[in-house]
């Protein structure tokens, strides 16, 4: 079996593990992996794996290289994927990119690309680990890398997990999602893709329990959740409530959310700011089914390593 190809893409922050940074390169090269963009582990400008252009050239590159990586993972996130929209060169990454079995994939500000890459290409990517914290972690999660491998090895995928609450129904529809506050940060743009009759997740870390729901009512209000069949709830890390809060919470906000809207909303999801999380592709053909607290999510047609 040929070596796989990763090429590391940094869009957004970049790691300060150093210790870190080695395992997660020695962790790809082990796993039969031919391992390219290095560069980008020593990039730094303020807050920033590199300059704008630096980082926008990482996925642009991907328009032009000589032969495309089977793998491009995100490096990690935090903030400045959002600068580089109106400099990728989307007409170039479709062309090259559609059809392909190219596999690019992260999580967290990374949804900015995902997003803006379905909207102008109609690309399809993955929600999933990226080299930090996830590849490069002291202590490897037990779900997350091999359901990552197992999902980009095969042409068809399942996630399985309990929610809370008795659930009936079995839905298509296009699997699509993010990081919450990425998702609403581009509502009104030309980089939010419109997507009907969809599968939503959702996660987020860090924001109180009111932004998240705020957040969530500007979906609502905007009217991409009563677009949706299903919205799921991933995990929502760091998001306590304050000491105005008054016993209102993450669960509060929840209800709330579900009391106005007319579609299942379903949580549990393993998918966010934690160390276990599934690989999620983003646009894709989907089936969601629930029969008690047992969630069962299928999908399939999207690229994978042949």
């Amino acid at each position: 079996m040929p070596a796989t190809r990763v090429r590391l893409i940094a869009p957004s922050g970049y790691p300060r593990d150093r210790a870190a940074i080695a395992r997660g390169v020695a962790r790809l090269r082990e796993a039969d992996g031919a391992l390219d963009g290095l560069d980008v582990l020593d990039r730094v400008e303020q807050r920033y794996a590199g300059s704008d252009a630096e980082r926008a050239a990482d996925i642009n590159a991907l328009a032009t290289l000589d032969a495309l990586p089977d793998i491009a993972l995100a490096l990690r996130g935090g903030y400045g994927a959002t600068r580089l929209l109106q400099h990728l060169q989307y007409d170039a990454l479709r062309e090259r990119l559609a059809g392909t079995n190219t596999v690019l994939v992260g999580h967290s500000d990374f949804t900015a690309i995902q997003l803006a890459l379905h909207a102008k290409c109609g690309l399809v990517t993955f929600g999933g680990p990226m080299f930090d914290p996830d590849f490069d972690a002291e202590t490897l999660s037990e779900l997350t890398l091999p359901h990552f491998w197992r999902t980009v090895r095969a042409a068809q995928g399942r996630a399985e997990w309990n929610s809370s609450g008795e659930h009936a129904l079995d839905i298509e529809g296009p699997l699509w999602g993010g990081n919450l506050a990425m998702l609403c940060s581009l509502l009104g743009t030309p980089y939010f893709p419109r997507i009907d009759d969809g599968i939503l997740f959702v996660e987020d870390v860090g924001e109180p329990p009111f932004r998240i729901e705020r957040l969530l009512y500007q979906l609502h209000l905007s009217g991409v959740l009563g677009r949706q069949r299903a919205l799921i709830l991933g995990d929502f890390t760091d998001c306590r409530s304050g000491v105005n809060d008054n016993g209102y919470g993450l669960a509060a906000a929840f209800a709330q959310i579900r009391g106005v809207v007319d579609i299942p909303v379903l949580d549990g999801l393993p998918f966010g700011h934690v160390p276990d999380k599934f690989t999620l592709p983003f646009g894709v053909p989907a089936r969601l089914r629930a029969e008690g607290s047992g969630v069962r999510l299928d999908f399939s047609g999207y690229p994978h390593l042949a």
